[in-house]
């Protein structure tokens, strides 16, 4: 044996991070996570769906409506998340690989996850208070900052819309009253 050849031996087994490395089946598919979860809220959307009792007085398109829409929509999503995921796997950015192990650091912005899980909690403690229009644009407001927006005012006035139109859609759409908070002697 030469001295390249020991040498070679003792450092291990080389680290080979280039494209054509060999992968595990769920190597850089990790999207399959969030594929998953949709089709979870789907199955609980359509056994909600399906346990609703609907008054023989409901009004055309009925209070099913809107929630069937929604279980389409997310069934739809789970499954171009999964055919997405499944053809194109993430490949993880070789820069940030740390060259002593050979693995693969994560990439998750925890800083954006912590954001929008503070925003769902501030919408769900300030919902009754508040109310829909207020409480839902603070949530539409913290989620643009923490996907990376940096219009914050342009921002406010979109979220401000949007919570509103949402509140008319239930109001004259289904008939449907969303906590009014605060603004309840405005409307």
């Amino acid at each position: 044996m030469t001295t390249d050849n020991v040498a070679a031996q003792s450092a291990g087994p080389p680290l080979d991070d280039g494209p054509d490395r060999e992968r595990r089946p769920l190597t850089g598919r990790s999207g399959l996570v969030a594929a998953c979860l949709m089709l979870a809220l789907a199955v609980y959307l359509t056994a909600g769906i399906i346990g609703m009792d609907i008054p023989g007085s409901a009004a055309t398109p009925g209070p099913a409506f809107f929630p069937i829409i929604l279980t389409i929509c997310a069934y739809l999503v789970a499954g171009l998340l999964t055919v997405q995921t499944l053809r194109h796997p993430d490949e993880p950015d070789p820069d940030i690989v740390p060259p002593a192990t050979g693995r693969w650091r994560t990439q998750s912005d925890w800083r954006a996850m912590g954001l929008v899980l503070a925003g769902l909690i501030a919408f769900t403690v300030l919902l009754i208070p508040l109310g829909w229009i207020l409480s839902a644009a603070l949530l539409f407001w913290i989620v643009a900052h923490a996907m990376g927006s940096t219009r914050p005012i342009l921002d406010i006035g979109v979220s401000l819309v949007v919570s509103c139109a949402v509140q008319a859609f239930f109001s004259a759409g289904l008939g449907l009253n969303l906590p009014a908070g605060i603004l309840g002697g405005l409307f």
